[in-house]
């Protein structure tokens, strides 16, 4: 049997086992606190070995597809720490996506075993009757039809480390520019990341005194790495938040004396309009490390947070395909608006539409060399990883620069991406649905300024002989794409044109449409 008080931590976080470790070390610490129950290390690492075993039982081998579908609660950490040392491929699903979407992703990424939270029961046995691979599923929360319980399988097995852990993976889905979400597949794992280390040297973790808020859904690639793993994996609890909330954050933070979280700009926005007299409120001094990524953090709010709490605001520029950049707060305020320099070993060139490198301070698309091993590809999607390859660069389609110190500038972005309060949305996909309405000849979905969410979604229509723009229409429109597409996709408001910006080859120049909304406040 595996006994993790005998291995050493580098031993353990390579079997997946790091949890297994600190419950030998400090077993009664809190790991997870939540309003569905809360977990000391001990308690949390003998549900994933439980757990474990009763995937085994239903067949699961190292390799095979474990579908996640689940709120914030203790259960959605104790999957993901089965899988880590049980050698399983975890995938989280977007419990906002449609049943459809969220079918889809369980059968394509070939999962065995899906996981699903009573409050997502209508997507959870849609997903169910869709996927053809399932071995077994469990209901977490209450019962579920077709599913077995979570919570009577798990307290039949024991506790005990299993004793042959083998590192498991996440296979993370994206939104695809056409068509259907991509998974993020990586063969095999790649080399210790240098951002990753950057971070964990800036948050400088305090097992004794330090704990983490989870601000944002786990099934995101960020929350679930930035806000949970990474502090546990320093033996740090974390506070789960079911759904995020500005004063409710305050609040939190004030309570439990929080030190670490993670953010989306969005989400600092929303705070700092928060009244003097309700942020008065609050001790939050505790705060001394709030990393922020998912999408360009306007200057003056930024500013305004460090002028606020002081220099405690980090910033990261990367993805869930990879990437790596990263600003100190003492080096954004010389260096205001950018989002950092790439780490150790990190490779970033600028390239023009040709693939040419672009000499400094000349904007173009950012890509970033990919790393020797664990290259990520698109799960069964040849043609769509092709697209973001160049030789041996990839890009997540951003445009920028890159000044004479190194430090990556954001511009904007390809047209083919919306970003609305951190999440990307891919306006094609919304284009397909829209097009689907009878009065709609074509149209251009773009983003458009917004204060609080950075964008939002706008549908620009071009209508067939015998429509007549108005109100009414684009009510109709909207109501329609509205039972087609999850919410944060859809369109908040609709525009028509007379005629939409084409290339000889007729294709929308969907740029051009989106600069529209965009002069005088923002140029791209």
């Amino acid at each position: 049997m595996t006994a993790a008080s005998s291995l050493s931590f580098e031993d353990a976080a390579s079997k997946g086992m790091i949890v297994a470790w600190h419950a030998a070390q400090t077993p009664d610490r809190l790991a997870i606190s939540s309003e569905k129950g809360n977990r000391s290390f001990s308690e949390l690492n003998a549900q994933a070995n439980r757990l474990v075993r009763v995937l085994r039982g239903a067949g699961l081998q190292s390799g095979d597809g474990v579908a996640l579908l689940c709120i914030n609660r203790p259960e959605f950490v104790e999957t993901v720490m089965a899988c880590q040392r049980a050698g399983f491929r975890m995938t989280p699903v977007n419990w906002h996506l449609t049943p459809a979407e969220v079918a889809y992703i369980v059968d394509n990424c070939e999962a065995k075993a899906l996981i699903a939270d009573i409050r997502l029961a209508s997507s959870a046995t849609q997903a169910a009757t869709a996927a053809s691979g399932l071995r077994i599923k469990l209901a977490v929360g209450g019962p579920v039809e077709g599913f077995a319980s979570y919570d009577t399988l798990v307290a039949r097995e024991s506790g005990a480390n299993i004793d042959d852990p083998i590192v498991g993976s996440q296979m993370l889905y994206t939104s695809g520019t056409t068509g259907h979400p991509k998974g993020v597949y990586r063969g095999s794992a790649p080399a210790a990341s240098s951002l990753f280390s950057k971070m964990v040297e800036t948050a400088r973790f305090n097992n004794a005194t330090d704990l983490a808020v989870v601000t944002g859904p786990l099934y995101h690639a960020a929350p679930l790495s930035l806000n949970l793993l990474l502090p546990l994996s320093a033996g740090v609890g974390a506070i789960l938040m079911d759904k995020w909330d500005a004063e409710e954050m305050l609040r939190l933070v004030d309570r439990h004396r929080i030190t670490h979280t993670h953010v989306v700009p969005t989400m600092l926005h929303r705070i700092l309009l928060l009244p003097p007299e309700v942020r008065a409120k609050y001790d939050i001094s505790t705060l001394r490390w709030i990393l922020h990524g998912a999408a360009p953090c306007p200057v003056h709010v930024k500013r305004e947070t460090i002028e606020w709490l002081g220099p405690v605001v980090f910033e990261y520029y990367g993805a869930t395909e990879g990437g790596g950049v990263f600003v100190h707060p003492d080096e954004w305020l010389e260096k205001l608006g950018s989002v950092g320099r790439p780490t150790e070993g990190v490779v970033l060139q600028i390239q023009d539409e040709d693939g040419k490198e672009l000499p400094r301070r000349e904007i173009g698309t950012v890509y970033f060399k990919a790393p020797e091993t664990g290259r990520f590809e698109y799960f069964k999607a040849p043609e769509k990883t092709a697209s973001v390859y160049r030789g041996d660069f990839f890009t997540m389609g951003d445009m920028g620069y890159v000044d004479e110190d190194g430090f990556l500038f954001l511009t904007g972005r390809s047209a083919e991406v919306i970003i609305s309060g951190g999440v990307n949305i891919y306006p094609a996909e919304i284009d397909q649905e829209i097009l689907q309405h009878p009065s709609v000849k074509d149209v251009a979905t773009v983003g458009v300024p917004n204060k609080e969410w950075g964008e939002e979604v706008k549908a620009v229509v071009q209508l067939n002989e015998g429509y007549e723009p108005g109100e009414a229409l684009a009510k109709d429109i909207l109501d329609f794409v509205a039972t087609r597409l999850a919410a944060y996709k859809r369109p908040r408001s609709v525009d028509f044109a007379d005629d939409l910006p084409r290339l000889t080859t007729g294709k929308i120049v969907r740029r051009t449409v989106r600069d529209r909304y965009w002069q005088g406040e923002k140029k791209i």
